[in-house]
């Protein structure tokens, strides 16, 4: 069995994600107000209601992440099946749903007066999206910081993204129902093939070349794909806020009603995969990496999946990319959280292992 490759630290540029994707959005405002053609042109520029120009830099984003996964670690999961079942029902039972119910309660309720009444739907979908898509990419990284076992990580993150192909599109689909969105299924069904399906096969094909040569290959290749992959996501959010940046620059709280809920559901899900782990004795080298994975979002698949069923213009994009500029700093303060209630956790009725 390979040994799963060590994640380095998180760099400086991931760290400060939150500041680059602030830059996006002025840049991207100003780039609306500028030039609104270009941008209008961009926008419509699409094969079966996908963008292109999105589309290309979508993949240039996931692809390079996707290549982390080895679904031949699946048979680790007997290993660590407890966690690995508290981070099932976790990801799967409880977050899309709690925020389908969190959007529900702030954006119906709490904040629908100082919200555009045409946008309410579009903002929900936009946010169960987010929550129905779990991270696969910096989780690696979250789990590092919490000195997580890494093979628990690996075969977590993989049997995450087997589920993804199956269950992503009837999730959304049965809670966009619920809360009275029409789902357009045609579209949601091509957006989940051109952003999960298709990826995944490419990434691991890909992946099994670069393996015939070494571990060495594919390291190197991850090496020289971060950079491209980080600098997609942000040109995806130019082009998203150059669209959104009348409405923003009109209303800017818009942002933070909506940070309101993800940042909620984010502490709920950590909170409550933690204390699970805590009580079935799951040994805490696994109920970091389980808490943090059940917490975080895989933004970029929700990004692309809201412009190709709603457009640049919607609400759900806009709430998918405010997932984007919380996610580092909310994850981060997870990971301290974790790692400050070690002690606590493992003196729990002498219950859970050490590690």
């Amino acid at each position: 069995m390979k040994q799963p490759q060590a994640p380095s630290p998180i760099g400086a540029f991931e760290r400060y994600l939150t500041l680059w994707v602030v830059l996006c959005i002025v840049a991207g405002i100003e780039l609306g107000r500028i030039f609104p053609q270009v941008s209008h042109q961009i926008g419509k520029i699409a094969i079966a209601q996908v963008n292109v120009p999105v589309g290309i830099l979508i993949w240039a984003m996931i692809v390079p992440m996707l290549l982390k996964i080895d679904f031949g670690a699946l048979h680790l999961v007997r290993e660590h099946w407890r966690g690995m079942s508290v981070t099932l029902f976790v990801n799967w039972a409880i977050k899309p749903f709690s925020m389908a119910l969190l959007g529900w309660i702030f954006i119906r309720h709490v904040f629908v007066a100082y919200l555009p009444a045409g946008q309410l739907d579009s903002y929900i979908a936009g946010l169960i999206l987010l929550a129905a898509a779990p991270c696969t990419a910096m989780v690696f990284v979250w789990s590092y910081l919490v000195n997580g076992e890494p093979h628990f990580t690996l075969s977590q993150v993989a049997l995450n993204d087997a589920l993804m192909i199956v269950l992503y599109a009837p999730i959304v689909g049965l809670l966009l129902g619920v809360a009275a969105i029409a789902v357009p299924w045609d579209t949601l069904g091509l957006s989940v093939a051109i952003y999960i399906v298709i990826p995944v096969a490419l990434a691991q094909i890909w992946r099994r070349v670069l393996m015939r040569r070494g571990m060495w290959a594919l390291e190197r290749m991850q090496r020289r794909l971060h950079g491209p992959s980080l600098m997609a996501l942000l040109a995806t959010l130019v082009l998203l806020f150059a669209f959104q940046g009348e409405q923003i620059a009109r209303e800017p709280l818009i942002i933070v009603f909506l940070a309101v809920p993800i940042v909620i559901q984010v502490y709920f899900n950590a909170g409550l995969a933690y204390w699970l782990n805590r009580r079935l004795g799951v040994a805490y080298c696994v109920a970091g990496p389980s808490a943090l994975i059940g917490a975080s979002n895989f933004f970029e698949v929700a990004v692309a999946t809201a412009i190709s069923l709603f457009g640049f213009h919607s609400g759900a994009a806009l709430a998918t990319v405010v997932g984007v500029l919380v996610e580092v700093p909310v994850m981060l303060s997870v990971v301290q959280i974790v790692n400050r209630s070690r002690r606590w956790y493992e003196a729990y009725g002498g219950t859970a292992p050490i590690c």
